[in-house]
């Protein structure tokens, strides 16, 4: 029986805050959740399950396949436990291998260490069977080993993504900061864009709000415009059967219904650059691209919703550019999105105030290191609507020639 077969625990990670989006979605592939936690889900499952998560699951970032528990109470016990395991039953003499590990023991401070102990105590197991030891290095392009080691107990996955899963494989160019994909993903979700409303994106920067829109608007699997996971070095792998899943998944794509995805930006190399991405995503054909400033971008008929990630400005002269901008932000969604909803998400809680705009819901998330506010906005119809300045509906004021680029 090889670890395509056998059902063990997998460990999906994800962003900070994400677990709960993660979770629905893991249950609505048809899998347990075990339990949540800040950084990832639990769930069980054969390898050949982990084809099927890392092909659909949008919000996920790792998915770890358990191994083995050992016991390590410091890094000779770690390479002792380690290098008993049955690696030859797993990994072809001539595969790649990268190690990674998060530490949490007194043992050592340098999770480095911890890699290099788990690598030679794989290659030496391997080289004894074998007569060769592996190649290996950081790369993730082959077989990837992660090792959890807390305090006296490591517990040993096969990371079955390889590359994180917000590396979609979509993005050819890339503005400044951009968000990774997984993140935009899950601010979707959070947001409750529903598939029948337009998507408006102005400040659209690199494009990944919209490809992401626009593949839950196909119900189309992130996972197809990837061509490598880590499953496919495992022994066992069987080519066909991901080609019949995916062959499953191009099946289920669908068509938009009507649902126009409208993505602007006043940086046309930011354009250029999601019209290039989208296409390498497969859906540039769902999506118009407009080069114009934000307050420009053309709002359809019928009910929609605005996504906006507006520049953070964390230095302080930057702050100070960007609070008119912000300004501009509330009076566009104030006068020219009345009757949709709207999604602002920002690293800065002193810029967002200046929207002006009473919020429905605020949610915090994590854009790396960065906490941000998911803020939602519904946008009532009617001049008797007043915002949290006391204002009424004012003509626009005339637009900012700078800080409304935003790179996601």
């Amino acid at each position: 029986m090889t670890v395509f077969s056998k059902k063990s625990a997998i460990l999906v990670t994800c962003a900070r805050n994400t677990a709960n989006l993660l979770a629905g979605e893991i249950r609505a592939l048809g899998f347990p959740v075990a339990a949540e936690h800040n950084f990832g889900v639990e769930t069980a499952g054969t390898m050949a399950d982990t084809m099927t998560l890392n092909l659909f699951l949008r919000t996920g970032q790792r998915v770890l396949y358990r191994i083995a528990e050992a016991e390590a109470s410091d890094p000779r016990g770690l390479y002792r436990s380690i290098r008993a395991l049955p690696w030859e039953q797993h990994i072809a003499p001539g595969e790649y291998l990268t190690v990674t590990s998060v530490v949490n023991t007194p043992s050592i401070q340098d999770s480095r260490f911890a890699n290099l102990t788990v690598k030679d105590a794989v290659v030496d197991r391997m080289s004894e069977h074998f007569g060769k030891r592996p190649d290996s290095g950081p790369e993730r392009t082959g077989v990837v080993v992660h090792c959890y080691w807390k305090h006296d107990r490591a517990v040993m996955y096969f990371d079955t993504s390889g590359e994180p899963l917000s590396r979609r494989g979509y993005r050819l160019v890339s503005v400044a900061a951009p968000l990774q994909e997984s993140l935009a993903a899950s601010l979707i979700k959070a947001s409750s864009w529903a598939k029948g409303e337009h998507f408006i994106n102005p400040m659209c920067g690199s494009g990944t709000f919209a490809i992401e829109a626009a593949f839950m608007a196909l119900d189309r699997a992130p996972g197809l415009t990837r061509n490598n996971y880590g499953f496919m070095h495992i022994r066992g792998y069987r080519g066909a059967t991901w080609r019949e899943l995916r062959n499953a998944a191009n099946r289920r794509s669908k068509s938009t219904a009507g649902v126009r995805i409208i993505a602007t930006d006043i940086d046309e190399s930011a354009v250029d650059a999601a019209r290039k991405n989208a296409a390498a995503a497969g859906v540039d054909k769902y999506i118009e691209f407009a080069r114009c400033s934000f307050e420009d971008t053309f709002i359809p008929e019928g009910a929609g919703f605005v996504m906006m990630n507006p520049e953070y400005g964390k230095r302080l002269g930057e702050q100070r550019s960007l609070e008119s901008t912000y300004r501009h932000i509330g009076d566009f969604l104030k006068q020219k999105c009345p009757g949709r909803r709207a999604a602002v998400f920002t690293g800065n809680p002193v810029l967002m105030k200046h929207i002006g705009l009473r919020t429905k819901k605020r949610m915090i998330f994590f854009n790396g290191p960065i906490e941000c506010r998911l803020l939602l906005y519904d946008l009532y119809e009617g001049s008797e609507k007043k915002d949290r300045r006391g204002g009424r509906n004012e003509p626009l004021s005339p637009r900012a020639n700078s800080g409304d680029i935003r790179r996601a």
